[in-house]
């Protein structure tokens, strides 16, 4: 049954979204579709000159409660869920006196924008809970093999197509649409458990519902499939960013573009960031973006081969000159002038991507493992107001900025990690070793002296005194750090033996996966 042809001779349409719907319900009537409607469909649509039978008419029951109930009736479930393949459906429905319906358009009430909206009372939430339309898309999705389902006014041209096509709906295009209807279904009851537990950080129900918005040509290797979903019904980051030149993006090119473009919107002021394999091995500010790109680009040019470099401010002619001679994987940014965009976009294999700011971030970070998931609340960078002084010297007004500046950077960069700083400058960053004192040394090698003088930072306490001591051989007279281990006096003394400044945030920023 599921390939059959199902002609459509009658429809019924109940929609709260509007977008669309006259000139879809007017080519489903020159079709000769017989449209069954209710409440504010059917008066918009007779407004328009298209005629309808109102649900009433068939139930001959008015509507009731204030238009909750108003197609949760047998005449009207019946109509939708008959299988037309079995005789003692068909002869209920005979027997009763029930319009068969072969597609049921439908879309939902708002909800999800309606409790988006700040300070959103409980009544007015509860109210665009929708009852009849979901139990209308789901009914019509079960039976599939007779019924199509339109919950969206994207398809609309799909299905007049096909109609205008076929003379019918055909089991392909049913099937797919019963698939998006019930992944409408599931995300609308989604986001309904998502506000209900709203008050909870870690909610008991995790009901998480993304779709597929873009095929990747592999994952982290070329054996694996992979593709990049984005939130149900809502705008993704990746989607509100424009490729504006290169090839596509691959799986490594987005986790890369995360980090590098959440790193870069920590800072008010022009600021570069460079990513290679998920961690800094640049970041600087300056008063110049190009500057910011020149300073960031010299913590490690050997590792920016091949890397993601995020600007923070528009890209000119100047600094795309600065750019293309380093071969880089993805380049993003706020926006391009045209003549920066004519120099990268020669560069074939560069993908250059404008993106809007972060904004807020979500409320809840997964991962995935062991068969199941691991959730979070985010990780967000905290600024200097809670930082207490332990060393007897007082870090200086530029040291204060350099520790600033290193810690965030260093909030961003993979455990055990290290940077060092200076006048808005990395100049050594340590990520990922096993050892905290192996993250210093490291990090002291690639900064090569340069930052002499500036800070230390490092996201989680140093557990022995020889993590300060290779920070000062390295060159560090402030050194910032969460505090909290069992040695903190020992690691107090030796800051003070150096005549090093010595912060506590109270606070780490381990970043493992």
């Amino acid at each position: 049954m599921q390939g059959n042809l199902v002609e459509v001779r009658r429809a019924l349409v109940s929609v709260h979204d509007k977008t669309g719907i006259e000139d879809f319900a007017r080519g489903l009537t020159d079709l000769g579709v017989e449209l069954v409607s209710s409440g504010g469909t059917a008066s918009a649509l007779e407004s328009a000159g298209i005629a309808v039978i109102r649900v009433e008419e068939i139930t001959g029951a008015a509507e009731m409660l204030g238009g909750r109930v108003k197609t949760l009736h047998p005449l009207i479930h019946g109509g939708i869920l008959a299988n037309r393949g079995d005789p003692g459906h068909l002869n209920d429905v005979e027997s009763r006196s029930v319009p068969l319906i072969d597609l049921v358009v439908v879309n939902l009430y708002p909800f999800e924008s309606t409790v988006a909206q700040p300070d959103v009372s409980l009544e007015a939430a509860i109210e665009q809970i929708d009852i009849g339309g979901p139990a209308m898309i789901r009914a019509a999705a079960k039976n599939h093999a007779w019924v199509g389902v339109v919950t969206s006014p994207s398809q609309y041209a799909e299905v007049l197509e096909e109609l205008s096509t076929h003379g019918g709906t055909t089991g392909e295009l049913r099937s797919a649409l019963a698939s998006a209807a019930f992944a409408r279904t599931a995300a609308y009851d989604a986001a309904i458990v998502r506000w209900l537990e709203r008050s909870e950080a870690l909610p008991e129900h995790l009901n998480l519902s993304f779709t597929r918005q873009l095929d990747l040509r592999y994952g982290e290797n070329p054996h694996q499939s992979a593709a990049y979903y984005g939130p149900a019904g809502a705008s993704s980051l990746l989607a509100q960013m424009n490729q504006l030149g290169g090839k596509e993006l691959s799986y490594n090119n987005i986790g890369d573009l995360d980090a590098a473009w959440r790193l870069a919107q920590e800072f008010n002021g022009p600021a570069a960031v460079v990513i290679k394999h998920a961690n800094p091995c640049g970041v600087a500010i300056a008063d110049r973006i190009e500057e910011a790109y020149r300073r960031a680009h010299l913590c490690d040019p050997q590792s920016a081969f091949g890397g993601v470099v995020a600007l923070n401010r528009k890209v000119t002619a100047e600094l795309a000159g600065d750019l293309a001679p380093v071969f880089t994987e993805v380049v993003v940014a706020p926006d391009f002038d045209s003549e920066a965009l004519e120099i990268l976009r020669a560069k074939k294999n560069l993908r250059v991507m404008q993106a809007p700011a972060v904004g807020e971030q979500a409320s809840i970070e997964y991962r995935s493992v062991l068969g199941g998931l691991l959730a979070q609340t985010p990780d967000l960078v905290d600024d200097r107001s809670g930082w207490t002084v332990v060393s007897k010297a007082e870090p200086t007004e530029q040291q204060w900025e350099d520790l600033s500046f290193a810690w965030t950077v260093c909030a961003h960069t993979k455990s055990n990690a290290i940077v060092l700083a200076l006048d808005g400058q990395a100049f050594g960053i340590g990520a990922g070793d096993q050892s905290r004192v192996g993250s210093v040394e490291r990090a002291a090698s690639q900064a090569e002296g340069r930052a002499k003088g500036g800070a230390c930072a490092s996201e989680a306490f140093f557990p022995f005194r020889d993590g300060i001591d290779a920070a000062v051989a390295a060159g560090a007279s402030a050194v910032v750090e969460p505090g909290g281990s069992v040695r903190d006096d020992e690691v107090i003394a030796a800051a003070d033996e150096h005549g090093v400044a010595l912060v506590f945030t109270g606070r780490r920023h381990f970043r493992h996966g």
